[in-house]
């Protein structure tokens, strides 16, 4: 079974949006854009028990908090409407929901209407079910409601929409591993950890909490008797509350136990003991390592895997956390591998490689709380080998940003770092560009620039350039102009010419003694004092190009007061701070007060 079209309208941070997909699915933007909001919408539409939750929601899973509409007198409710379109039934599915069933185009990613009867047979046209969840406020109970239905089919007698049984929802086989619920929670039996899911589809009913409550209960010796010291104690305050509350029991009125003997504080209480060591003594899971950690979420989530009956939905929360690179890169090749689909966030670069370019959607929110998804234009914008190439070096960074510079070079990069440091904190209006959402790349040469800008504009991230004086085609140059919020063509050929014009020379042989001083290049720059101005620039000029990528481009600026920084780069900064200027300063407490 596989998602193909999920709708959101009034959940949490999303008004209205549509999102398509055609499988595996990575989801990547920033922080608050909606990447759990599309998880949860999931979770109330396909999961078997979420329904069950009482209240299923609350005030907040409404846009805006708004679930009343008091612009009309009596109020109306604000309904939350989640709708998912599924394909690839399995054949259970599809029995049970025969007269359900509709008609989708993948191709043209829409619903046969009324009147296409004659395209069910098409190639491009598969059964699908469509589902809806609807959860709403009722004021008469002053309760919040939800229920998932059918969107086609025979209604109930009084009109009302069918709803979609729980053996139904069962068989959608959906997981939904919130970050919180994997690594230190995962053998724990909490609601939603690895382990009650693994118990939870295997329909395993243990008898496990009327047995614990039973035994924690007639413990023998009870707790607090076990300890000479704590019962003299426990009988005082027991004498002093006698004095406030009738205490008519026989024989002790107070008592410790190790729990409050429920079901939902066991489920909290109980812990996964293991031995790791010969000779060890047992201790929590949640103690033995996080690789340890790492491994037992991999092996739990290969037993969910095994379980499975006739589909598994994926739908997990940023794998990576507390967990390596190798260990993020195999969880990801094994959702990929062993889910009909999955739906991942994340922020890392090695579980973003581990998705094909067309597999990923880059969120972003516009204004009026619409949520958009952009899928990635690898092949037609971006070449895909190099999107290949530098999927974890740059883009995994870059396509989470606000505003993307991109330098020509790894020297150009290193010298915008170096100038925005420097002016960064000199001055105050200059707002550092990690908070403003930044990222700063380098792409392999002039040729690359035009289809990298097309890139980022495209999925709305706003990008400038850095490159050199050379010649170029006026297609080129109509492209970059069209693709770059700013882009930046200085007059030299080269950054190390540009920094060896434009940087005071006593800094250029600066840097030139630190290179002689290092002896990582013997001969190369001669002893004694300072040369001539032009010897100086020749030789920084050489050894710039001789060592790129070693840093050096950068040392010089860094060397540099702020009044040195060279024109160039302070005219091309400059421009980029005008576009994320400082946000407002947040007035004091005495201002906030005077102004009130």
């Amino acid at each position: 079974m596989r998602v193909v079209r999920l709708s959101i309208q009034n959940f949490r941070g999303i008004r209205n949006g549509e999102f398509t997909f055609d499988g595996h699915t990575l989801l990547i933007g920033a922080n608050n854009v909606g990447k759990s909001t599309i998880c949860e919408a999931l979770e109330l539409a396909l999961a078997p028990d979420r329904l069950r939750r009482f209240p299923p929601v609350e005030e907040f899973d409404f846009y805006n908090a708004r679930y009343l509409d008091k612009s009309v007198d009596p109020p109306v409710p604000v309904n939350v409407e989640i709708e998912v379109v599924l394909t690839d039934l399995s054949e259970e599915l599809a029995l049970r929901c025969v007269d359900r069933t509709e008609s989708w185009h993948s191709k043209e990613r829409r619903l046969l209407v009324e009147g296409e009867i004659e395209g069910v047979d098409a190639l491009d046209v598969r059964e699908c079910l469509r589902i809806k969840t609807i959860a709403r406020y009722d004021p008469d109970e002053d309760e919040f409601k939800a229920s998932c239905i059918f969107c086609s089919g025979a209604t109930k007698a009084d009109g009302e929409p069918t709803e979609v049984p729980r053996v139904v929802r069962q068989l959608f086989g959906f997981v939904y591993l919130r970050a919180l619920r994997t690594g230190a929670r995962a053998l724990s039996l909490e609601r939603g950890s690895l382990l009650d899911l693994i118990l939870q589809r295997r329909g395993i009913r243990t008898g496990i909490w009327e047995h614990s409550i039973e035994t924690l209960r007639n413990l023998d010796p009870p707790i607090d008797q076990g300890a000479a010291d704590l019962a003299p104690i426990l009988e005082n305050i027991e004498r002093r509350l006698g004095h406030y509350v009738p205490l008519e029991a026989d024989g002790r009125a107070t008592q410790l136990f190790v729990s409050q003997l429920t079901r939902e504080h066991l489920r909290k209480t109980i812990s996964f003991f293991m031995r790791v060591e010969a000779g060890q003594e047992p201790v929590p899971f949640q103690e033995v390592g996080t690789g340890t950690l790492s491994t037992l979420v991999l092996a739990l989530l290969s037993f969910i895997a095994e379980t499975k009956r006739d589909s598994l939905v994926f739908a997990m929360e940023e794998p990576e956390i507390a967990v390596p690179p190798h260990t993020q890169r195999r969880i990801a090749d094994y959702l990929l591998a062993s889910a009909d689909q999955c739906f991942v966030t994340s922020h890392s670069p090695y579980v973003i490689e581990r998705f094909d370019s067309d597999q990923v959607r880059v969120l972003r929110k516009e204004a009026g709380g619409t949520l958009i998804a952009k899928q990635l234009r690898v092949g037609e914008v971006l070449k895909a080998k190099t999107y290949r190439r530098q999927s974890r070096r740059w883009f995994a960074e870059a396509m989470l940003a606000r505003g993307v510079l991109v330098a020509e070079g790894i020297s150009e990069r290193d010298m915008i770092l170096a100038a925005a440091a420097k002016l960064e904190s000199s001055d105050a209006n200059f707002y550092p560009l990690d908070l403003s959402g930044v990222s700063v790349i380098s792409v392999d040469g002039e040729g690359s620039l035009a289809e990298f800008g097309e890139f980022f504009a495209d999925l709305g991230i706003r990008p400038y350039a850095l490159f050199d004086a050379k010649p170029m085609k006026p297609e080129i140059k109509v492209r970059l102009d069209n693709a770059y919020v700013f882009a930046c063509q200085t007059k030299y050929e080269g950054a190390e010419t540009l920094l060896a014009e434009e940087s005071p020379v006593p800094r250029l042989w600066a840097m030139l003694e630190e290179v002689r001083e290092s002896g990582t290049n013997p001969g190369l720059v001669p002893p004694g004092d300072m040369p001539r101005p032009e010897t100086v620039k020749k030789l920084a000029r050489s050894v710039l190009s001789n060592d790129k990528g070693s840093g050096l481009a950068g040392r010089v600026i860094e060397l540099c007061s702020v009044a040195e920084i060279p024109p160039t780069m302070v005219a091309f900064m400059k421009r980029v701070y005008e576009d994320f200027p400082r946000p407002a300063p947040i007035p004091s407490i005495d201002e906030s007060e005077s102004v009130s």
